[in-house]
């Protein structure tokens, strides 16, 4: 199988803006992602899809590929689907990594890429099961229940499923949660469908842009990992990063 992974990197972010240029113990943050990504060994092409010149300009001086896509998409998805359609790729499967996950592994990538094995998958995803009660309620880690066939049936920023006759303290012990961790795999015809859809109630309410295509009847296959994975939100989270980074090194070396 061939496999493309597209990072898409725009400037403008309400609380980090030019995050994908911050400086992570002298690389870029999107230098360290597409690096990452190159170093795993399991991807043919890779390309950073932007929509400003200054990226562009930062990912070439270090001869990294990049393409700019249009300042109005409002999701990665997007962006990805411009770049693929401009550059006229026609891989297998497509990856779609975002450019604020410099720790991503090697093991991600080939999870996600296993489940198309699979003839009938046409969009993966990775989840992660969940560690304490403080994962578990936290609204910014959206969690999953998936079907027999590990396709995913729901996304939520609550707790789900509802563990009945248990108190919350116990339901850790009674039931195995999981996290979603937001990388996405697609067949391309399918990635180039999924923007043409309406948004729908479900996403709308819970914010979470993978319910839009569960709505329409798509299926997303949930690959089952226990590496986790670290996104940079914030100039504050980049003090951790740092932390991360030594740890994730010394495991490497």
């Amino acid at each position: 199988m061939r496999v493309v992974a597209i990072i898409p990197a725009r400037y403008a972010s309400t609380r980090f803006p030019g995050k994908p240029l911050a400086d992570i113990a002298g690389k870029s943050m999107i230098q360290r992602v597409y690096e990452r990504i190159a170093k795993a060994g399991c991807v043919d092409e890779i390309w950073v899809a932007t929509d400003d010149p200054r990226i562009l300009q930062h990912v070439e001086s270090w001869h990294g590929k990049a393409v700019m896509t249009s300042s109005h998409h409002q999701t990665g998805t997007e962006r990805c689907a411009e770049a693929l359609g401009q550059l006229r790729l026609t891989p297998d499967i497509v990856l779609n990594v975002q450019g604020d996950e410099p720790f991503i592994r090697r093991e991600h990538l080939q999870t996600l890429i296993a489940c198309f094995e699979d003839q009938e998958v046409m969009i993966a995803s990775l989840m992660k099961p969940v560690q304490d009660m403080q994962e578990l309620h936290n609204p910014h880690l959206p969690k999953v229940v998936t079907d027999q066939q590990m396709n995913a049936m729901y996304f939520s920023r609550q707790p789900v499923p509802f563990v009945r006759d248990q108190p919350q303290d116990q339901w850790l012990a009674t039931h195995r949660f999981y996290k979603h961790i937001g990388m996405y795999a697609f067949r391309p015809h399918i990635l180039h469908e999924l923007v043409k859809l309406a948004a729908t109630p479900l996403e709308k309410a819970e914010k979470l842009e993978q319910l839009r295509w569960l709505e329409h009847g798509y299926r997303i296959r949930m690959g089952v990992t226990d590496i986790d994975q670290f996104s940079i939100d914030t100039p504050e989270d980049l003090q951790r990063c740092l932390q991360l980074l030594d740890q994730l090194e010394d495991r490497e070396s």
